[in-house]
């Protein structure tokens, strides 16, 4: 009986010892349930295979990956979305966990109503969290009854388009009595640019938001467009966005957008990350 006792001991041990260690490898944000993902349309000149590279490099381990994309090395002249057959869809999922990544949703759809049914279950395949998406609003019937099939959020992106949930009331008006699988991709850049405050449209949506296309922005050029800027050099508080989240106990990805420096925008989002940790240490 004693050696039994002395076994399951050390069993414990070895337990408590690897739940430690793993702990251990999360950053101060992870193990407030904030994780970095990056958005592949940020590599949109570059291939998924490359995409996920540059994400290594990045030292981020998600990702989500736009319908589109083509796949690159190894895949022929193959893109990303649900026209990949099974042996693609397994080598790439290979592909991401040799690099330490996990494919956890991918988007935006803009999709036909019949190619949901296509959509949800190629998500379920690649085992992914969510996918970022704008249902067409005649086509939520069908949107949630898949989600809730397959087990798969629905993050509602905004474009700034008035065509497009562009704003809290249009989203909320389509999905506030429908199933909790279905919420927000708050894209607080496309915010700004439709003229709303990025962190009062948030507190509309205070437990509906699944995820965030996260960036700051600021004007540039002749025209002043509003364009990405490495994060707190902007116009949008990150600080602030990062301390509502924080007030919600919000718990998911910050999906770094950087839609800008197209050739190699690497350096500034590596300096967007590091804002980003520092902000966090600052406020937790």
């Amino acid at each position: 009986m004693k050696t039994i006792k002395i076994g399951i001991i050390t069993v414990c041990c070895i337990l408590f010892n690897v739940g430690c260690t793993q702990d251990s490898t999360k950053t101060k944000a992870e193990k407030q349930g904030w994780y970095l993902s990056m958005q592949s349309y940020t590599f949109h000149l570059f291939t998924v295979m490359e995409s996920l590279d540059k994400t290594q490099e990045l030292g981020l381990r998600f990702i989500e990956i736009y319908p589109g994309q083509r796949l690159g090395e190894g895949f022929g002249d193959a893109i990303f979305g649900y026209q990949m057959n099974s042996d693609q869809q397994k080598k790439l999922k290979e592909e991401a966990v040799t690099r330490g990544i996990k494919i956890v949703s991918s988007g935006v759809w803009t999709a036909q109503r019949e190619e949901w049914e296509q959509i949800f279950p190629f998500a379920n395949n690649m085992e992914m969290e969510f996918i970022s998406a704008e249902p067409a609003r005649e086509d939520w019937d069908v949107v949630e009854r898949l989600a809730k099939k397959h087990h798969i959020k629905v993050a509602v992106h905004n474009h700034p388009s008035e065509n497009s949930y562009w704003n809290p009331e249009v989203l909320l008006g389509s999905i506030g009595g429908r199933d909790a699988l279905l919420g927000a991709c708050v894209d607080v850049g496309h915010y700004k640019r439709m003229g709303l405050d990025p962190i009062s449209s948030m507190q509309q949506l205070d437990g509906r938001i699944i995820a965030l296309h996260f960036k700051d922005i600021a004007p540039q050029g002749e025209e002043q467009n509003l364009e990405d800027v490495v994060w707190g050099q902007g116009i949008l508080n990150v600080q602030a966005m990062m301390e509502e989240l924080k007030r919600q106990n919000f718990k998911g990805y910050f999906t770094i957008e950087y839609e800008a420096d197209w050739e190699n925008n690497l350096p500034q989002i590596k300096q967007s990350i590091d804002y980003f940790n520092q902000v966090v240490e600052e406020i937790f």
